[in-house]
């Protein structure tokens, strides 16, 4: 019995060594890791007294704690930051679709405000701004160096008053002013138009009203065009498209997916992601779809795009997404304010991250950019088309009865508005194109 208890305390004895072997530095590395904060934190009250006391001119404390932390925050990432009670009131209109301003989503990119998207119908888009435009000067005042919230406070300003900024622009040898009056932003998330027999969907942007918009907007135009048999496709054109609320991307997507992963999560800690995956119930019975891309399509637009194409749901076309994977988490603090901080990943649902990379589309269609028109008396006069028709003494074509003559007439007037909307809209005329084919070749459904 006395060996029992011998090897026992032995056993506890061995026990507590090897505990306090390991045990043991590792504590004492997560007091020297605590004690290298709190002497950080005194060295930045220190400095905080320093300024408060002795810099040329008075500085009140509040404005130098709120430089101080959103310093902390944009040296993180370009899209985490600070947001003072104005700022967070004014993301919230946002999301529900109507505030005031010029209508750009901008980001900061090496000490450069630079345009993601202009908002359709916006000023800023009426003005001609472009995705990936720098933004150097506001009313003639640089902007260098500037974080990107002073940035956008400086573009703020009353509804109906100017601005000019100065943008550097790729392949434009030289720095140029856009002149742009303030309005108020008020955003149709989703706009429907019928080209034929195929239904286009303009998503501008992720809001509140996105998915109510464009359920409303794809059955009234499906009852339009003669219901789901007679639909030739659907065009979803995210280009320009900012993002905005994840939950909304969800809906979008789930819309056209019957089954399967649309979006997950991963953040920092194992297990902490989210996933998000469809619910039964295609919209459009799985008629064929073509999404719209470009640089200007960021983040929700992205996972909208990548999961439908992971699921061989629909053709990407266009050009590189923005390769914003990163999602913002806005935590409200006291004060009224609050801090949009990154706190996960996004991956489609092949489980590839497009942060930095963004969506690539199946097939690369260029907008063509808009050549400024000639003199009239310049422009080279286009020589007539001529067919057999036109030929004195031809013979003329008597098998046709009058039903074909006019399917032949309606599919001629149908082969020039294409051919005018891809003079309008090369990269929409491609994809409504495609999706004929598609239908005609019986390769849809």
């Amino acid at each position: 019995m006395r060996k029992f208890w011998m090897a026992g305390l032995g056993g506890i004895a061995a026990g507590l060594l090897i505990a306090t072997q390991v045990a043991g530095p590792l504590v004492a590395q997560e007091q020297e890791r605590n004690r290298s904060v709190y002497q950080q934190l005194d060295l930045f009250g220190d400095v905080f007294e320093r300024i408060r006391a002795q810099y040329v001119d008075e500085v009140a404390p509040e404005k130098l704690i709120e430089a101080a932390i959103n310093g902390m925050l944009s040296s993180l990432d370009p899209h985490s930051g600070f947001l003072p009670p104005d700022d967070f009131d004014e993301m919230r209109s946002q999301t529900r679709g109507t505030f005031g301003g010029l209508g750009i989503e901008v980001s900061m990119e090496d000490g450069v405000v630079k345009v993601i998207a202009p908002m359709d119908g916006t000023p800023a888009d009426d003005a001609g701004v472009e995705p990936g435009d720098r933004i150097t000067h506001v009313d003639g005042e640089s902007i260098m160096g500037m974080t990107l919230g002073e940035a956008v406070d400086l573009m703020r300003g009353p509804v109906g008053s100017e601005i000019i900024i100065t943008v550097v622009r790729e392949g434009e040898a030289e720095p140029f002013d856009l002149s742009i009056i303030r309005d108020t932003i008020s955003v149709q998330a989703v706009r429907t138009r019928i080209e034929g027999n195929t239904v286009v969907l303009r998503v501008s942007t992720f809001n509140e009203q996105t998915f109510p918009n464009l359920r409303d907007g794809l059955e009234d135009a499906i009852e339009e065009i003669g219901g789901l048999d007679a639909l030739e496709g659907v065009v979803l054109d995210l280009r320009n498209n900012p993002g905005g609320l994840l939950s909304q991307a969800i809906r979008v997507t789930d819309a056209f997916l019957d089954q399967g992963e649309i979006v997950s999560t991963r953040g920092r800690e194992d297990g902490a992601g989210e996933r998000f995956n469809a619910q039964p119930g295609d919209m459009i019975d799985g008629a064929p779809m073509v999404v719209l891309i470009n640089s200007g399509s960021a983040s929700a637009s992205e996972i909208v795009a990548g999961a439908l194409q992971d699921h061989r749901r629909a053709i990407v076309v266009g050009t590189r997404s923005f390769g914003k994977g990163s999602v913002q988490t806005v935590m409200p603090l006291r004060g009224d304010g609050a801090i949009r901080l990154t706190t996960s990943l996004y991956y489609t649902p092949s489980g590839r991250s497009i942060q930095a990379l963004g969506v690539s589309p199946d097939i690369v269609v260029e907008q063509p950019r808009r050549i400024a028109a000639a003199d009239e008396d310049d422009e080279p006069v286009a020589r007539p088309f001529r067919s057999e028709n036109d030929l004195r003494g031809r013979l003329d074509n008597q098998t046709m009865s009058d039903d074909q003559r006019r399917q032949l007439e309606d599919e001629q007037r149908s082969a020039e508005a294409a051919a005018e909307l891809r003079a309008e809209d090369y990269q929409l005329g491609f994809a409504i194109d495609m999706l004929r084919g598609l239908s005609a070749f019986n390769l849809t459904r």
